[in-house]
């Protein structure tokens, strides 16, 4: 991996991280955030998003929401577990796509708004393993934990 690669890398994965991060801060932060209008105004998958907005269903959907933006951030700011969060990112990222109504998810977009090209540099992210690039993975994946169970390492990367 070149110089520039590993920067670029980098790069993506703070700015990513930091946007993902932030996200997750303001939305702890706020007392009155709620994901149960965004999920009310679902048009595609609509019994499956009504679902997730029903009374007993909507605190896990906002703990997982919110804890979900803020520790993927960390993971990629960090560079830790980065090939993990990455993955589980880009899925998160299109749960968030897919009730906007797949062809247009709003007036300036056709079929991909910034949700799929989020969901795409997560996955070029996890697909180089960014967390080797100025990150913390190759310390994270020396821990002894990683040589007693060596697939735990494949799976964070």
């Amino acid at each position: 991996m070149t110089h520039f690669h590993k920067l670029s890398l980098f790069l993506l994965r703070i700015t990513m991280g930091w946007m993902f991060f932030y996200a997750g801060i303001t939305h702890l932060l706020d007392p009155n955030f709620s994901a149960g209008g965004y999920l009310a105004g679902a048009k595609t998958f609509v019994g499956f998003y009504h679902f997730l907005a029903t009374p007993s269903i909507l605190p896990i959907v906002n703990f997982v929401n919110v804890w979900g933006l803020t520790l993927l951030g960390v993971s990629l700011i960090l560079g830790i577990g980065v090939r993990l969060s990455a993955k589980l990112g880009a899925l998160l990222m299109v749960l968030y796509w897919l009730p906007l109504g797949i062809l247009h998810p709003d007036a300036h977009s056709l079929i991909v708004d910034d949700h799929i090209i989020y969901a795409a540099g997560l996955l070029v992210l996890a697909y180089h393993n960014a967390g080797r690039a100025f990150g913390f993975q190759h310390w994270f994946s020396g821990l002894s934990i990683f040589s007693k169970y060596p697939r735990l390492r494949d799976l964070l990367g």
